[in-house]
């Protein structure tokens, strides 16, 4: 499967558009320019501008790259902390079924 070739649901695409937003806004709020945040980054300006728009090829290793710029790189560590449904799975005991004890044969 080629980077280019992954498909999303609009409302995926819709998340990584918001998430290129809040990270050229943060670029702007300190008033760096895409080359600066690019080279510092050490990624191409348009790599930057890719992640800027929300282009779901860009890897994580270089949202993190870019954040460590920003002093953002904390932020990563937001993804899935709140595991709303994990927690009520957890708390429902739906657990996957125990393993019967093995027959052991000697």
């Amino acid at each position: 499967m080629s980077r280019n070739s992954l498909t999303l649901l609009p409302k995926n695409k819709k998340l990584l558009q918001a998430l290129g937003e809040n990270i050229k806004l943060a670029r702007l709020r300190r008033k760096l320019t895409m080359n600066q945040v690019s080279e510092r980054a050490g990624i191409s300006r348009p790599t930057l501008s890719s992640l800027e728009k929300g282009n779901p090829a860009v890897s994580l290793g270089i949202v993190l790259q870019v954040l460590v710029v920003l002093g953002l790189e904390k932020d990563i560590l937001l993804l899935a902390d709140d595991d709303v449904l994990g927690r009520k799975i957890q708390d429902a005991d739906l657990t996957v079924k125990e393993r019967g004890p093995k027959n052991t044969k000697k």
